[in-house]
């Protein structure tokens, strides 16, 4: 199977748990010409009206001084990988399977079909794991 994986640069901003918390966010990517990839927002239960959102990716000199000016970090801490390829009933079983059989414990796993196609985004804990992520799912 052919698989195309490669790192990916996460950025993650806070967000108001209000009626366009997200949309003021994203508007400001938005002018700064961002075109993204993955987009992923949720209630941070932990932080009464407070949410979260992870997003990639983030391109160039402009790009980077509108998700600052917005509230985005990229991520130290969360180590992704972007996975693409053809889809097949099972995909995402199979690929959280060899990565289970290589001991690579997932820290979080998003992944969307469309028109034959998948698009799959791991996060791990290192730098290492993601490295040996990488081995595992190449050799598929």
């Amino acid at each position: 199977m052919k698989l195309k994986i490669n790192r990916a640069d996460v950025w993650a901003a806070t967000i108001k748990d209000r009626p366009g918390g997200l949309a003021e966010k994203l508007s400001a990517l938005s002018k700064a010409k961002a075109d993204l990839e993955f987009v992923l927002a949720r209630r941070a239960p932990e932080r009464r009206g407070e949410g979260v959102v992870f997003l990639t990716p983030i391109k160039g000199g402009k790009q980077t001084r509108g998700a600052k000016a917005a509230g985005f970090m990229k991520t130290g801490n969360l180590f992704t990988l972007r996975i693409a390829g053809k889809d097949k009933p099972g995909m995402g079983a199979k690929l959280s399977q060899k990565l289970a059989a290589a001991r690579v414990n997932l820290r979080g796993f998003s992944a969307a079909a469309i028109r034959g196609h998948f698009v799959a985004y791991l996060a791990v804990d290192t730098a290492a794991a993601a490295n040996k992520a990488m081995k595992v799912l190449k050799a598929l």
